[in-house]
C-alpha cells in the first residue's frame, strides 16, 4: 500500500518509514507544478524501500464510507433527492458518490444529511457547492455559511 504523505504550503513533505519509523523532511518543490497524482519511491537508511503519494490538498481528508441523503436545488428551489455515500470528508468539503447517476452543473448546492460512525452517531447536515463530478463521484465544498461543527473536526482528527 502507498503511504500519503502531505505537502506543507512551504513545499516540504515528511516521510515515515513504515519499517522502523524514522523520519526525513525533503523539499518536494519540483513536484508542485505537476496537476497528477505524485508517486514517489523511497529507500529509508535502514534499506527499506516503500512507495509514497505526494497529497497536494491544503486539508487533511478521511476516508469514510458514510450512507446519506441528499437534496438538489436549482435557484434555491429543490429538484431532486437520492441517496449517497459520503466517500471522503474534511473541515472544508466532501466527495460523494450518489447511488443513481445524475448530471449536476458546478455550483449548484445541495443539502446534504448523514451519520458520522462515531461513538454518538452524530448527525451532520450541510449545504454544499458542486466544484466537480466525474460520473457518480461528486466533489463540494460547504457553503461559506455553515461553520465546521466540534463533532466533526474532533472525528477528523481522532
Amino acid at each position: 500500500m502507498n503511504q500519503k504523505v502531505y505537502v506543507t504550503s512551504k513545499q516540504m513533505a515528511t516521510f515515515s518509514c513504515p519499517q522502523c519509523t524514522r523520519t526525513k523532511t525533503v523539499d518536494v518543490s519540483k513536484y508542485a507544478t505537476i496537476d497528477k497524482v505524485v508517486k514517489v519511491n523511497v529507500k529509508c537508511p535502514c534499506g527499506h524501500a516503500y512507495k509514497a503519494i505526494l497529497e497536494k490538498r491544503r486539508q487533511y481528508r478521511k476516508e469514510t464510507n458514510l450512507p446519506g441523503t441528499y437534496i438538489h436545488f436549482i435557484d434555491g428551489k429543490p429538484q431532486n433527492r437520492g441517496l449517497m455515500t459520503i466517500e471522503d470528508i474534511s473541515t472544508t468539503g466532501v466527495k460523494l458518490k450518489l447511488n443513481v447517476k445524475q448530471n449536476f452543473a458546478i455550483g449548484d448546492q445541495m443539502k446534504i444529511e448523514f451519520h458520522l460512525d462515531d461513538t454518538r452517531r452524530t448527525l451532520i447536515k450541510k449545504t454544499v457547492i458542486l466544484k466537480n463530478q466525474r460520473d457518480q463521484f461528486i466533489g463540494a465544498e460547504f457553503a461559506p455559511f455553515e461553520s465546521v461543527d466540534k463533532a466533526l473536526g474532533f472525528y477528523l482528527f481522532s
